[in-house]
């Protein structure tokens, strides 16, 4: 599979940046006194934001139109 620029600025760098903002979250204002499941732990808080940048980015099918047949 190759790999061009087109995918990577559409795909990898949202996720790249979704791990990034879940990791501030953490950072910023996440729970520190371990009651918080996502926001106390900074992998479990950056595998959700890029996640949810995954999710944001995935290809989302069409309808196809198929052409009316006239009886």
């Amino acid at each position: 599979m190759k790999f061009n620029n087109q995918f990577i600025l559409k795909k990898v760098l949202p996720v790249l940046g979704g791990a990034v903002l879940g990791y501030s979250y953490y950072y910023f204002i996440g729970c520190y006194s371990g009651t918080c499941p996502i926001t106390s732990n900074p992998y479990i808080s950056t595998f959700y934001g890029a996640l949810i940048a995954a999710i944001l980015v995935l290809p989302t099918r069409k309808k196809s139109e198929q052409p009316e047949e006239n009886k």
